[in-house]
């Protein structure tokens, strides 16, 4: 009886461990998907929670504060009637999710990728890194959200590395199951058949996810942005041209080269001083070198009268030859980078450090700005997973939000001063879209930079593709009439000291474009204020556009700046190129004929231009050419260019251009007015929609083109 009764006792155990051997494995081997249950969170956005959501998560760390009044101005759809089949369940102490997609449904987004905008069927390991040549899901914004272009979008709000099928792998239980077919006969037979869902892996047991509605890509865009804050509003100056020096200048190196571009009559708004202006750096005291800069505030002051900012280089990690070393030691991490301290900035107190220091040593002797490197990768470089912080969070998510808390806490310190910045970033992620930070990398390809900045509107992210150097003045030339159409118009002579005029036979091409971006920053400042206020990204992929037909050919080399204005750039060895038009009229900028009317279109620019293109009733806005931006208060006469045949309206933005006074209702919109008069020809007028709004410019002169 006995000898049975252990006989039982075994057999209890052994089916027991196999029960817990099942459960670790899903609950059940029957374990159904459950289906996510959508709760309304602001206008057109719907929250939905799996399993336990972790304490931290990406819009905690970014400490997004959504603009609800601008989301209920655009409406409130109806939540999409595909995703109430989305579902998901928890097991093994992580979250699957899924999607639903029908047959001809295109994605775009999943992170800064470089080589491609159309993502169905792709698989990502969304992981902040270094951007390695790849569009693996390692980039410098591993961005998880996705826009569809059925017209919604889903985040996952998790700060660990998500693994994504987008498109690919074919469940048992599809609703669409692709034909079978014979590889020995059919040639159409494919190893990556194309899946009706999007899945993910989230390696935690349980996810907050969020659902934007549309109706169109674009809104699903701008609503995503608004609830992440808004996008960044710049200070005018930072939409300049900016320089950045070779490493070991010295003050009276930079005086020279400031000197040097007021000699060539080249614009520059802001010098950007590179690891040697501190004692130490890989890691970082954050502490002015007296040997090179004797006189750091003298300097500053010196710069700024001149007109010209300081943007500082650094990475957050702490040398021991820092003055604030031993104060934050306490609150680091298990593992150093380059032997500096890591400090966990979810707690109170290296916040306090960090500010107090920064803020004496930088920002109130005039500093306006960083440049925040190594906060992306390499794995050999940074923290390892294993790593532990004193906040209780692991390597892995501290990987993910790192850039963030930095952009969020650095961004706090010019608020509190009343003073708008302008910087750089090596990583960051979702809820981004309100700091005012701008992404760059140390790769070089021209055309993936140009790829990355169609990407970048898609996630509520900006991006600029640098110049460095180039082996023509063909290529030099090319990467400069690009760069002046992005976020951040900058040429980074860190490492070999190079200047605008280096290529002399193009120097005065060069400058012309670098005056064409001066001369454009009341449109460019307008596509920013509706960023802002109105969550519609400055650089728009032609996939944001409504009504564009790519006609089967994936369009990554073209991109819209603003409502008007359709950029398309040269690469080096081109003599010409197709462009792909929305519907419409569109005219050539530089000339005002006639270019096309949609569809596809060959253009042979020559050397000396960039092909640019407004559509019909476009209205482009420019002041003077001139080497700095306007101070404020500054007046300018405004000419107002009208392209095409069609009237056109403009309801153009301004603000001092550096405080946030403008939240305080200090700014102005001067409505501008194409028309018909009596006799049928095309006019101009404006209409003050905030009082004086005209007072602000010298006066407004208007010209037509293609009449």
């Amino acid at each position: 009886m006995r000898r049975r009764r252990i006989g039982l006792s075994l057999l209890a155990w052994r089916v027991g461990m196999v029960l817990s051997l099942i459960g670790g494995l899903g609950g059940s081997v029957l374990a159904q998907d459950r289906p996510l249950v959508w709760s309304p969170v602001a206008p057109g956005i719907w929250r939905a929670r799996v399993g336990v959501p972790e304490k931290i998560d990406l819009l905690k760390a970014a400490r997004i504060e959504p603009r609800l009044a601008a989301l209920r101005q655009l409406g409130s759809p109806p939540l999409p009637a595909p995703l109430r089949r989305s579902a998901g369940r928890i097991g093994d102490h992580r979250t699957f999710l899924r999607f639903p997609l029908n047959a001809s449904e295109q994605l775009y987004g999943f992170g800064l990728n470089f080589k491609r905008v159309q993502q169905r069927k792709r698989i990502f390991n969304l992981h902040l890194d270094h951007y390695g040549n790849a569009d693996s899901g390692r980039t410098h914004a591993p961005v998880p959200f996705y826009v569809s272009s059925e017209g919604y979008g889903v985040l996952i709000n998790s700060a660990r590395y998500l693994t994504v099928y987008a498109g690919t792998g074919l469940r048992r239980d599809s609703d669409r199951p692709p034909k079978i077919r014979d590889r020995n006969t059919d040639k159409g037979w494919e190893a990556n058949p194309d899946s009706d869902v999007v899945e993910v892996l989230v390696p935690a047991a349980g996810v907050e996810v969020y659902l934007f509605a549309g109706p169109t890509p674009l809104e699903v865009v701008q609503r995503y942005n608004l609830y992440n804050g808004g996008g960044a509003l710049p200070p005018k100056w930072g939409l300049g041209f900016t320089q950045r020096v070779p490493t070991l200048f010295k003050d009276q190196d930079v005086r020279r080269e400031v000197d040097d571009f007021d000699r060539h009559d080249f614009p520059l708004d802001f010098i950007g001083l590179e690891p040697g202006w501190q004692t130490r750096s890989y890691p970082c005291s954050f502490d002015w070198d007296r040997g090179r800069f004797p006189d750091p505030a003298g300097f500053a002051g010196e710069m700024l009268a001149r007109g010209v900012r300081l943007n500082l280089w650094l990475n957050p990690y702490i040398s021991p030859d820092s003055t604030i070393y031993r104060e934050v030691e306490p609150f680091t991490g298990s593992h150093t980078v380059w032997n500096g301290l890591v400090p966990d900035l979810l707690l109170r107190q290296p916040r306090e450090s960090y500010s107090r220091h920064f803020k004496k040593a930088h920002l109130e002797i005039g500093v306006a700005g960083y440049k925040v490197d190594e906060v992306d990768g390499v794995d050999g470089w940074l923290w390892p997973d294993v790593a532990r912080f004193p906040s209780g969070l692991g390597g892995e998510q501290m990987r993910q939000i790192y850039g963030l808390l930095f952009q969020r806490l650095s961004t706090e310190w010019f608020r509190e001063r009343n003073q708008r910045t302008w910087g750089l970033v090596r990583g960051t992620n979702a809820g981004a879209s309100s700091l005012p930070y701008v992404i760059y990398n140390d790769n070089y390809d021209h055309r993936d930079f140009i790829t990355a900045l169609v990407n970048s509107g898609f996630i509520g992210v900006l991006w600029t593709p640098e110049v460095r150097a180039s082996k023509t003045a063909e290529e030099w030339l090319r990467r400069m009439q690009a760069v002046c159409f992005s976020p951040l118009a900058m040429l980074n002579a860190w490492a070999d000291g190079t200047k605008p005029w280096t290529f002399p036979e193009v120097e005065q091409q060069v400058r012309e474009v670098a005056m064409l971006r001066m001369r454009l920053l009341p449109y460019i400042y307008q596509a920013f204020s509706r960023y802002h206020f109105e969550g519609i990204p400055p650089i728009r992929a032609m996939y944001l556009i409504p009504g564009f037909d790519d006609r089967g050919r994936e369009v990554r080399d073209q991109f819209m700046l603003g409502d008007s204005l359709l950029v398309a750039p040269m690469f080096a060895g081109q003599t010409s190129r197709q462009v792909a038009l929305p519907p419409g009229d569109w005219y050539d900028f530089h000339t005002g004929k006639l270019a096309g009317s949609g569809g596809l279109i060959e253009v042979t620019p020559g050397l000396d231009k960039i092909p640019l293109f407004v559509r019909d009733g476009g209205l482009i806005p420019l002041i003077p050419a001139a080497r700095r931006t306007p101070r404020p208060g500054e007046k300018l006469p405004l000419e107002i260019r009208h392209y095409g045949r069609r009237t056109g309206q403009l309801d153009l933005y301004d603000d001092d251009g550096v405080s946030f006074d403008y939240e305080r209702g200090k700014y102005s919109r001067l409505r501008l007015e194409v028309f018909r008069n009596e006799r049928g020809e095309l006019a101009g007028r404006t209409a003050e929609l905030t009082p004086g709004a005209l007072n602000r410019y010298a006066g407004v002169s208007w010209s037509f083109r293609s009449e």
